[in-house]
Protein backbone atom coordinates (compact mmCIF):
# COMPACT_ATOMS: atom_id res chain seq x y z
CA UNK A 1 0.00 0.00 0.00
CA UNK A 2 1.19 3.54 -0.79
CA UNK A 3 3.34 4.99 2.01
CA UNK A 4 1.67 8.38 1.53
CA UNK A 5 -1.63 6.69 2.31
CA UNK A 6 -0.42 4.71 5.30
CA UNK A 7 1.44 7.54 7.04
CA UNK A 8 -1.51 9.83 7.99
CA UNK A 9 -3.66 6.90 9.10
CA UNK A 10 -0.83 5.45 11.17
CA UNK A 11 -0.33 8.82 12.88
CA UNK A 12 -4.02 9.06 13.74
CA UNK A 13 -3.96 5.50 15.05
CA UNK A 14 -1.05 6.33 17.37
CA UNK A 15 -2.87 9.39 18.68
CA UNK A 16 -6.07 7.47 19.46
CA UNK A 17 -4.57 4.38 21.12
CA UNK A 18 -3.66 6.04 24.48
CA UNK A 19 -7.26 7.18 24.95
CA UNK A 20 -8.61 3.69 24.32
CA UNK A 21 -6.05 2.12 26.66
CA UNK A 22 -6.91 4.57 29.44
CA UNK A 23 -10.65 4.15 28.92
CA UNK A 24 -10.65 0.35 28.71
CA UNK A 25 -8.21 0.11 31.62
CA UNK A 26 -10.44 2.24 33.84
CA UNK A 27 -7.54 4.55 34.68
CA UNK A 28 -7.98 8.06 36.05
CA UNK A 29 -5.79 10.81 34.64
CA UNK A 30 -5.13 14.32 35.98
CA UNK A 31 -7.41 16.80 34.22
CA UNK A 32 -4.68 18.45 32.11
CA UNK A 33 -3.22 15.11 31.02
CA UNK A 34 -6.70 13.76 30.33
CA UNK A 35 -7.44 16.84 28.22
CA UNK A 36 -4.32 16.19 26.14
CA UNK A 37 -4.90 12.44 25.76
CA UNK A 38 -8.62 12.52 24.98
CA UNK A 39 -8.41 15.79 23.04
CA UNK A 40 -5.77 14.30 20.75
CA UNK A 41 -7.95 11.24 20.28
CA UNK A 42 -10.98 13.34 19.31
CA UNK A 43 -8.93 15.34 16.79
CA UNK A 44 -7.34 12.23 15.26
CA UNK A 45 -10.67 10.40 15.08
CA UNK A 46 -12.23 13.49 13.49
CA UNK A 47 -9.67 13.33 10.69
CA UNK A 48 -10.38 9.63 10.17
CA UNK A 49 -14.09 10.37 9.93
CA UNK A 50 -13.54 13.24 7.52
CA UNK A 51 -11.32 11.17 5.22
CA UNK A 52 -13.68 8.21 5.35
CA UNK A 53 -16.76 10.33 4.70
CA UNK A 54 -15.14 12.02 1.71
CA UNK A 55 -13.92 8.71 0.25
CA UNK A 56 -17.37 7.14 0.76
CA UNK A 57 -18.79 9.56 -1.82
CA UNK A 58 -17.17 7.38 -4.49
CA UNK A 59 -19.50 4.48 -3.61
CA UNK A 60 -22.57 6.16 -2.12
CA UNK A 61 -24.75 8.64 -3.98
CA UNK A 62 -28.02 10.46 -3.54
CA UNK A 63 -30.07 10.87 -0.39
CA UNK A 64 -28.42 7.97 1.45
CA UNK A 65 -24.99 9.57 1.10
CA UNK A 66 -26.25 12.96 2.23
CA UNK A 67 -28.06 11.57 5.28
CA UNK A 68 -25.33 9.19 6.41
CA UNK A 69 -22.34 11.40 5.71
CA UNK A 70 -23.96 14.50 7.25
CA UNK A 71 -24.44 12.69 10.56
CA UNK A 72 -20.98 11.11 10.45
CA UNK A 73 -19.22 14.39 9.74
CA UNK A 74 -20.66 16.12 12.81
CA UNK A 75 -20.28 13.21 15.23
CA UNK A 76 -17.19 14.57 17.07
CA UNK A 77 -18.78 17.90 17.87
CA UNK A 78 -22.18 16.45 18.68
CA UNK A 79 -20.80 13.73 20.94
CA UNK A 80 -19.32 16.33 23.31
CA UNK A 81 -22.17 18.82 23.11
CA UNK A 82 -24.95 16.27 23.54
CA UNK A 83 -23.10 14.69 26.45
CA UNK A 84 -23.21 18.04 28.27
CA UNK A 85 -26.93 18.41 27.49
CA UNK A 86 -27.69 14.84 28.56
CA UNK A 87 -25.76 15.20 31.83
CA UNK A 88 -27.42 18.57 32.52
CA UNK A 89 -30.74 16.73 32.74
CA UNK A 90 -29.67 15.17 36.04
CA UNK A 91 -26.90 17.56 37.12
CA UNK A 92 -27.88 21.26 36.93
CA UNK A 93 -24.23 22.32 37.22
CA UNK A 94 -23.77 21.18 33.60
CA UNK A 95 -26.54 23.43 32.24
CA UNK A 96 -24.14 26.35 31.57
CA UNK A 97 -22.08 24.10 29.30
CA UNK A 98 -24.99 22.58 27.38
CA UNK A 99 -24.98 25.14 24.58
CA UNK A 100 -21.45 26.51 25.02
CA UNK A 101 -19.89 24.14 22.51
CA UNK A 102 -22.57 24.94 19.95
CA UNK A 103 -22.21 28.73 20.17
CA UNK A 104 -18.43 28.48 20.07
CA UNK A 105 -18.25 26.15 17.07
CA UNK A 106 -20.91 28.16 15.24
CA UNK A 107 -19.09 31.48 15.61
CA UNK A 108 -15.74 29.81 14.92
CA UNK A 109 -17.10 28.37 11.68
CA UNK A 110 -18.31 31.71 10.33
CA UNK A 111 -15.94 34.21 11.91
CA UNK A 112 -12.75 32.24 11.31
CA UNK A 113 -13.66 29.50 8.81
CA UNK A 114 -15.58 31.53 6.22
CA UNK A 115 -13.12 34.40 6.43
CA UNK A 116 -9.91 32.39 6.12
CA UNK A 117 -11.02 30.22 3.18
CA UNK A 118 -12.25 33.25 1.23
CA UNK A 119 -9.06 35.21 1.88
CA UNK A 120 -7.00 32.22 0.72
CA UNK A 121 -9.24 31.63 -2.31
CA UNK A 122 -8.97 35.26 -3.41
CA UNK A 123 -5.20 35.20 -2.94
CA UNK A 124 -4.90 32.05 -5.07
CA UNK A 125 -7.23 33.48 -7.73
CA UNK A 126 -5.21 36.71 -7.82
CA UNK A 127 -1.95 34.85 -8.34
CA UNK A 128 -3.40 32.66 -11.08
CA UNK A 129 -5.07 35.50 -12.96
CA UNK A 130 -2.30 38.04 -12.52
CA UNK A 131 -4.76 40.66 -11.31
CA UNK A 132 -6.23 41.53 -7.93
CA UNK A 133 -9.40 39.53 -7.31
CA UNK A 134 -11.61 41.34 -4.83
CA UNK A 135 -14.57 39.00 -4.36
CA UNK A 136 -15.63 35.39 -4.71
CA UNK A 137 -18.83 34.77 -6.64
CA UNK A 138 -20.80 31.82 -5.28
CA UNK A 139 -22.37 29.27 -7.60
CA UNK A 140 -26.14 29.86 -8.11
CA UNK A 141 -26.92 26.50 -6.52
CA UNK A 142 -25.83 27.85 -3.13
CA UNK A 143 -28.95 30.00 -3.12
CA UNK A 144 -30.88 27.02 -1.73
CA UNK A 145 -28.42 26.53 1.12
CA UNK A 146 -28.44 30.24 1.91
CA UNK A 147 -32.23 30.08 2.00
CA UNK A 148 -32.16 27.31 4.60
CA UNK A 149 -29.53 29.13 6.62
CA UNK A 150 -31.55 32.35 6.44
CA UNK A 151 -34.63 30.58 7.82
CA UNK A 152 -32.60 28.88 10.56
CA UNK A 153 -30.91 32.17 11.54
CA UNK A 154 -34.26 33.92 11.93
CA UNK A 155 -35.71 31.01 13.94
CA UNK A 156 -32.59 31.08 16.12
CA UNK A 157 -33.68 34.39 17.67
CA UNK A 158 -36.50 32.49 19.41
CA UNK A 159 -33.93 31.01 21.79
CA UNK A 160 -32.57 34.26 23.32
CA UNK A 161 -36.05 35.81 23.14
CA UNK A 162 -37.58 33.14 25.40
CA UNK A 163 -34.38 32.15 27.21
CA UNK A 164 -34.81 28.45 26.49
CA UNK A 165 -34.67 25.73 23.86
CA UNK A 166 -38.04 24.01 24.05
CA UNK A 167 -38.65 20.49 22.85
CA UNK A 168 -41.19 21.80 20.30
CA UNK A 169 -38.54 24.09 18.81
CA UNK A 170 -36.13 21.16 18.80
CA UNK A 171 -38.47 18.99 16.74
CA UNK A 172 -39.17 21.91 14.40
CA UNK A 173 -35.45 22.38 13.76
CA UNK A 174 -34.98 18.65 13.21
CA UNK A 175 -37.86 18.79 10.73
CA UNK A 176 -36.14 21.66 8.92
CA UNK A 177 -32.93 19.61 8.79
CA UNK A 178 -34.82 16.62 7.37
CA UNK A 179 -36.37 18.89 4.73
CA UNK A 180 -32.91 20.25 3.92
CA UNK A 181 -31.59 16.69 3.40
CA UNK A 182 -34.54 15.85 1.17
CA UNK A 183 -34.08 19.03 -0.86
CA UNK A 184 -30.36 18.62 -1.50
CA UNK A 185 -30.81 14.91 -2.22
CA UNK A 186 -32.83 15.93 -5.28
CA UNK A 187 -29.88 17.85 -6.68
CA UNK A 188 -28.08 16.58 -9.72
CA UNK A 189 -25.50 13.91 -8.94
CA UNK A 190 -21.91 15.01 -9.26
CA UNK A 191 -18.58 13.29 -9.52
CA UNK A 192 -16.73 13.86 -6.22
CA UNK A 193 -13.40 15.64 -6.38
CA UNK A 194 -11.35 14.43 -3.43
CA UNK A 195 -8.16 15.86 -1.99
CA UNK A 196 -5.42 14.56 0.32
CA UNK A 197 -5.74 11.15 2.01
CA UNK A 198 -9.41 10.90 1.01
CA UNK A 199 -8.37 11.05 -2.65
CA UNK A 200 -5.86 8.22 -2.12
CA UNK A 201 -8.49 6.09 -0.41
CA UNK A 202 -11.00 6.87 -3.15
CA UNK A 203 -8.52 5.71 -5.78
CA UNK A 204 -8.16 2.25 -4.23
CA UNK A 205 -9.94 -0.75 -5.79
CA UNK A 206 -13.49 -1.18 -4.53
CA UNK A 207 -12.67 -4.46 -2.75
CA UNK A 208 -10.09 -2.60 -0.64
CA UNK A 209 -11.72 0.82 -0.43
CA UNK A 210 -15.11 -0.22 0.93
CA UNK A 211 -13.89 -2.33 3.89
CA UNK A 212 -11.33 0.37 4.67
CA UNK A 213 -13.94 3.13 4.73
CA UNK A 214 -16.27 1.04 6.89
CA UNK A 215 -13.39 0.28 9.25
CA UNK A 216 -12.54 3.98 9.50
CA UNK A 217 -16.14 4.81 10.41
CA UNK A 218 -16.41 2.12 13.07
CA UNK A 219 -13.03 2.77 14.64
CA UNK A 220 -13.38 6.57 14.67
CA UNK A 221 -16.90 6.39 16.07
CA UNK A 222 -15.71 4.05 18.83
CA UNK A 223 -12.88 6.41 19.76
CA UNK A 224 -15.13 9.48 19.78
CA UNK A 225 -17.87 7.86 21.85
CA UNK A 226 -15.27 6.50 24.30
CA UNK A 227 -13.52 9.87 24.57
CA UNK A 228 -16.48 12.26 24.72
CA UNK A 229 -17.25 11.87 28.44
CA UNK A 230 -13.66 11.99 29.78
CA UNK A 231 -12.81 14.80 27.38
CA UNK A 232 -15.75 16.83 28.69
CA UNK A 233 -14.79 16.16 32.31
CA UNK A 234 -11.16 17.02 31.57
CA UNK A 235 -12.18 20.35 30.06
CA UNK A 236 -14.05 21.35 33.21
CA UNK A 237 -11.40 19.90 35.54
CA UNK A 238 -8.56 21.68 33.76
CA UNK A 239 -10.36 25.00 34.05
CA UNK A 240 -10.95 24.50 37.77
CA UNK A 241 -7.35 23.38 38.35
CA UNK A 242 -5.70 26.30 36.56
CA UNK A 243 -8.28 28.98 37.28
CA UNK A 244 -9.40 29.23 33.65
CA UNK A 245 -13.07 29.91 32.85
CA UNK A 246 -14.50 26.42 32.22
CA UNK A 247 -17.17 27.91 29.99
CA UNK A 248 -14.52 29.35 27.67
CA UNK A 249 -12.69 26.01 27.48
CA UNK A 250 -15.90 24.21 26.56
CA UNK A 251 -16.88 26.95 24.12
CA UNK A 252 -13.60 27.26 22.22
CA UNK A 253 -11.17 24.41 22.87
CA UNK A 254 -13.63 21.59 22.19
CA UNK A 255 -14.87 23.11 18.89
CA UNK A 256 -11.28 23.67 17.75
CA UNK A 257 -10.68 19.95 18.22
CA UNK A 258 -13.82 18.80 16.42
CA UNK A 259 -13.81 21.42 13.63
CA UNK A 260 -10.11 21.03 12.71
CA UNK A 261 -10.59 18.40 9.95
CA UNK A 262 -13.41 20.34 8.30
CA UNK A 263 -11.38 23.55 8.35
CA UNK A 264 -8.40 21.80 6.79
CA UNK A 265 -10.51 20.24 4.03
CA UNK A 266 -12.06 23.64 3.23
CA UNK A 267 -8.63 25.30 3.23
CA UNK A 268 -7.29 22.63 0.87
CA UNK A 269 -10.20 23.35 -1.49
CA UNK A 270 -9.31 27.06 -1.37
CA UNK A 271 -5.60 26.41 -1.95
CA UNK A 272 -6.47 24.32 -5.01
CA UNK A 273 -8.52 27.16 -6.45
CA UNK A 274 -11.90 25.73 -5.46
CA UNK A 275 -13.06 28.54 -3.21
CA UNK A 276 -16.67 28.03 -4.21
CA UNK A 277 -16.58 24.45 -2.91
CA UNK A 278 -14.77 25.55 0.25
CA UNK A 279 -17.35 28.13 1.26
CA UNK A 280 -20.20 25.85 0.18
CA UNK A 281 -18.95 23.15 2.54
CA UNK A 282 -18.85 25.57 5.46
CA UNK A 283 -22.30 26.98 4.69
CA UNK A 284 -23.71 23.44 4.83
CA UNK A 285 -22.02 22.95 8.20
CA UNK A 286 -23.72 26.08 9.52
CA UNK A 287 -27.10 24.66 8.49
CA UNK A 288 -26.32 21.42 10.33
CA UNK A 289 -25.37 23.29 13.49
CA UNK A 290 -28.41 25.55 13.57
CA UNK A 291 -30.85 22.73 12.83
CA UNK A 292 -29.60 19.25 13.76
CA UNK A 293 -27.37 20.27 16.68
CA UNK A 294 -29.61 22.88 18.32
CA UNK A 295 -32.66 20.71 17.73
CA UNK A 296 -31.00 17.73 19.41
CA UNK A 297 -30.05 19.58 22.61
CA UNK A 298 -33.52 19.61 24.31
CA UNK A 299 -34.00 15.95 23.35
CA UNK A 300 -30.70 14.95 24.97
CA UNK A 301 -31.62 17.08 27.98
CA UNK A 302 -35.00 15.32 28.30
CA UNK A 303 -33.43 11.86 27.96
CA UNK A 304 -30.99 12.80 30.71
CA UNK A 305 -33.83 13.46 33.14
CA UNK A 306 -34.56 17.12 32.50
CA UNK A 307 -37.90 18.80 31.66
CA UNK A 308 -39.15 19.57 28.16
CA UNK A 309 -37.24 22.86 27.89
CA UNK A 310 -33.53 23.50 28.33
CA UNK A 311 -33.54 26.81 30.23
CA UNK A 312 -30.49 28.97 29.56
CA UNK A 313 -28.75 31.24 32.01
CA UNK A 314 -27.96 34.87 31.23
CA UNK A 315 -24.49 34.06 29.85
CA UNK A 316 -25.86 31.49 27.40
CA UNK A 317 -28.61 33.88 26.30
CA UNK A 318 -25.96 36.49 25.49
CA UNK A 319 -23.89 33.91 23.62
CA UNK A 320 -26.90 32.72 21.61
CA UNK A 321 -27.85 36.29 20.72
CA UNK A 322 -24.30 37.04 19.61
CA UNK A 323 -24.16 33.85 17.54
CA UNK A 324 -27.54 34.55 15.93
CA UNK A 325 -26.68 38.14 14.98
CA UNK A 326 -23.34 37.01 13.52
CA UNK A 327 -25.12 34.41 11.40
CA UNK A 328 -27.69 36.96 10.26
CA UNK A 329 -24.89 39.24 9.06
CA UNK A 330 -23.22 36.39 7.19
CA UNK A 331 -26.45 35.47 5.39
CA UNK A 332 -27.47 39.06 4.68
CA UNK A 333 -24.09 39.90 3.19
CA UNK A 334 -24.15 36.87 0.86
CA UNK A 335 -27.68 37.34 -0.51
CA UNK A 336 -26.23 38.58 -3.80
CA UNK A 337 -24.01 35.46 -3.94
CA UNK A 338 -20.89 37.61 -3.64
CA UNK A 339 -18.28 37.26 -0.91
CA UNK A 340 -16.07 40.37 -1.11
CA UNK A 341 -12.66 40.57 0.52
CA UNK A 342 -13.74 43.38 2.85
CA UNK A 343 -16.49 41.18 4.25
CA UNK A 344 -14.00 38.40 5.03
CA UNK A 345 -11.77 40.81 6.94
CA UNK A 346 -14.77 42.37 8.70
CA UNK A 347 -16.07 39.00 9.92
CA UNK A 348 -12.56 38.01 11.02
CA UNK A 349 -12.00 41.30 12.84
CA UNK A 350 -15.33 41.17 14.68
CA UNK A 351 -14.65 37.56 15.63
CA UNK A 352 -11.29 38.56 17.12
CA UNK A 353 -12.82 41.46 19.07
CA UNK A 354 -14.80 39.12 21.32
CA UNK A 355 -11.51 37.87 22.77
CA UNK A 356 -10.11 41.37 23.22
CA UNK A 357 -13.30 42.54 24.95
CA UNK A 358 -14.81 39.44 26.64
CA UNK A 359 -17.22 41.13 29.05
CA UNK A 360 -21.01 41.13 29.07
CA UNK A 361 -21.31 44.73 27.89
CA UNK A 362 -18.88 44.05 25.04
CA UNK A 363 -20.98 41.08 23.90
CA UNK A 364 -24.08 43.25 23.67
CA UNK A 365 -22.13 45.94 21.80
CA UNK A 366 -20.91 43.30 19.33
CA UNK A 367 -24.50 42.09 18.93
CA UNK A 368 -25.52 45.65 18.06
CA UNK A 369 -22.65 46.00 15.57
CA UNK A 370 -23.58 42.72 13.87
CA UNK A 371 -27.25 43.76 13.79
CA UNK A 372 -26.53 47.19 12.29
CA UNK A 373 -24.25 45.73 9.62
CA UNK A 374 -26.82 43.01 8.89
CA UNK A 375 -29.56 45.64 8.49
CA UNK A 376 -27.36 47.61 6.08
CA UNK A 377 -26.61 44.44 4.09
CA UNK A 378 -30.32 43.54 3.98
CA UNK A 379 -31.19 46.99 2.64
CA UNK A 380 -28.45 46.80 0.02
CA UNK A 381 -29.46 43.27 -1.05
CA UNK A 382 -33.19 43.70 -0.50
CA UNK A 383 -34.15 42.51 -3.97
CA UNK A 384 -32.60 39.11 -3.18
CA UNK A 385 -34.34 38.53 0.19
CA UNK A 386 -37.64 36.97 -0.92
CA UNK A 387 -35.93 35.07 -3.73
CA UNK A 388 -33.50 33.50 -1.24
CA UNK A 389 -36.15 32.68 1.36
CA UNK A 390 -38.27 31.02 -1.32
CA UNK A 391 -35.37 29.04 -2.83
CA UNK A 392 -35.73 25.99 -0.52
CA UNK A 393 -39.40 25.63 -1.49
CA UNK A 394 -39.14 26.07 -5.23
CA UNK A 395 -39.03 23.04 -7.47
CA UNK A 396 -36.31 22.64 -10.02
CA UNK A 397 -33.55 24.08 -7.81
CA UNK A 398 -30.39 22.09 -8.27
CA UNK A 399 -26.97 22.43 -6.78
CA UNK A 400 -24.28 23.24 -9.28
CA UNK A 401 -21.74 20.44 -9.69
CA UNK A 402 -18.61 20.79 -7.62
CA UNK A 403 -16.44 20.99 -10.71
CA UNK A 404 -18.22 24.13 -11.95
CA UNK A 405 -15.80 26.79 -13.01
CA UNK A 406 -15.12 29.12 -10.07
CA UNK A 407 -16.38 32.60 -10.85
CA UNK A 408 -14.31 35.38 -9.31
CA UNK A 409 -14.03 39.06 -9.87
Amino acid sequence: MDYKLVRPFALCLLLTLPALVVRLGGMELPPALGLAVFGAAVVAASFLLAWGAEAARVDISGALAIAVLAVIAVLPEYAVDLYFAYTAGSDPSYVPYAAANMTGSNRLLLGLGWSVVVIIALFVASRRSGRKVRELLLAPGHRVELGFLAIASVVAFIVPLFGQIHLVLGFALLGLFAFYLWKVSRAEAEEPELVGPAARVGALPARVRRPLVLGLFLYAATVILASAEPFAHSLIGTGAEFGVDEFLLVQWLAPLASEAPEFIVAILFAVHGRGNDAIGTLISSKINQWTLLVGSLPIAYLLGGGPTALVLDSRQIEEFLLTATQTLLGVAALLALRFPRWLAFTLLGLFALQFVFPGQQARYVLCAVYAVLAAAALIRNRRHILFTLAAPFRSGETKVASDVEQLTR
